[in-house]
């Protein structure tokens, strides 16, 4: 059987999906204590190290960082419904998650269904995605508006400044004024005030200076591996926008998401999250069993395939072309002529 028809027979794929679905209690606690804990016991490690010098620390923030990655990842499996069987126990891993990331539980977790149902849809741009203009839309901006998507898609500003500005800054306000996401907002205000809670005590106990010097190198590490993780599982060269009207859901997660074909230990730090393809077709796929519904069914095999090498061609990309189909860099407008698309 073909990609194409995989895709088309609605039956097959989540035929081939369903036996995975199926969270287990033991995995999933287990897998909250592997990340919390060493979260923890490396955070006191570095507090520790700030007598033994900053640069200890700034190391020690590269591992910590790695685990308050891994702690999004089981929160964004709380926001599917996948991580545990009960919605009731979901949902207080995922508030209690969102304390080490900084990310507003339910907020974040409705804005993320959002893409979901809508990645990949041309007409459904600007909620839980990272914007993306066509050829067309950028060619018909002002000098001033171009300059300002440049500045936006400038690879400096999108994964050096714009993901800790996200996580300190955007996450603790309703950025994002959309009616659906309004019965969202008061599980912003609630992290705010649990947060600055936490500030104010640990600040009190350890010291304002010595906290910030710890957190935000792990901010800023986690919040850039995190924009890149969500960037490049979508921003690649062959990936998939169509309009409303010839959308199709399979597609777009198949062709749309890539498998980000990462060393394990890495694999390990983004909780399976590279199977992107995989995540698509099925979010209540407990990030654990991605894995294992890849290599049960080759098919998946021929989803658009990332290495940590080849995926660095992605940072140039910003523009969807609609006539080529593909995204391309701004390069790409020198010889770019009205009526090319």
């Amino acid at each position: 059987m073909s990609l194409d028809q995989f895709i088309s027979e609605g039956k097959v794929w989540r035929a081939a999906v369903a036996d995975f679905q199926k969270s287990h209690a033991g995995k999933s606690t287990w897998q909250l204590l592997n990340s919390i804990i060493p979260f923890i016991l490396l955070w006191v490690l570095m507090y520790q190290s700030l007598e033994w010098g900053y640069w200890i620390t700034l190391l020690l923030a590269v591992p910590t960082a790695g685990f308050s990655v891994r702690l999004f990842i089981i929160q964004h499996d709380c926001g599917h419904g996948s991580f545990y069987g009960s919605r009731k126990v979901n949902d207080r891993v995922g508030i209690l998650c969102s304390l080490f990331t900084f990310t507003p539980y339910q907020y974040w977790k409705l804005n993320h269904n959002i893409h979901h149902a809508n990645a990949g849809n041309l007409d459904q741009r600007g909620i839980g995605d990272i914007y993306t203009m066509t050829v067309q839309e950028y060619l018909s901006l002002s000098k001033w508006g171009r300059f300002k998507y440049r500045v936006y898609r400038n690879p400096l500003v999108l994964f050096m400044i714009i993901p800790t500005l996200l996580f300190v800054v955007l996450y603790r306000f309703p950025t994002v004024r959309a009616k659906v996401l309004k019965p969202s907002y008061p599980s912003i205000y609630y992290t705010d005030l649990m947060l600055g809670a936490i500030f104010l005590a640990l600040g009190w106990w350890l010291g304002f200076v010595n906290l910030l010097m710890i957190q935000m190198p792990i901010i800023m590490i986690a919040a850039t591996a995190g924009v890149w993780l969500f960037y490049v599982q979508h921003q690649f060269e062959e990936t998939y926008w169509a309009e409303s009207n010839n959308w199709d859901f399979a597609t777009a997660a198949i062709e749309g998401s890539s498998y980000y074909k990462l060393p394990k230990i890495l694999q390990w730090f983004t909780g399976n999250i590279g199977f992107h393809h995989i995540h698509h077709l099925s979010p209540k796929i407990p990030n654990y069993n991605l894995e294992k519904c890849h290599k049960k069914n080759p098919i998946f095999h021929s989803a658009p395939t990332l290495t940590l090498w080849s995926s660095l061609k992605s940072v140039r990309l910003a523009l969807w072309d609609e006539g080529q189909k593909k995204l391309v860099s701004f390069r790409y407008l020198k010889n770019f002529r009205p009526g090319m698309e």
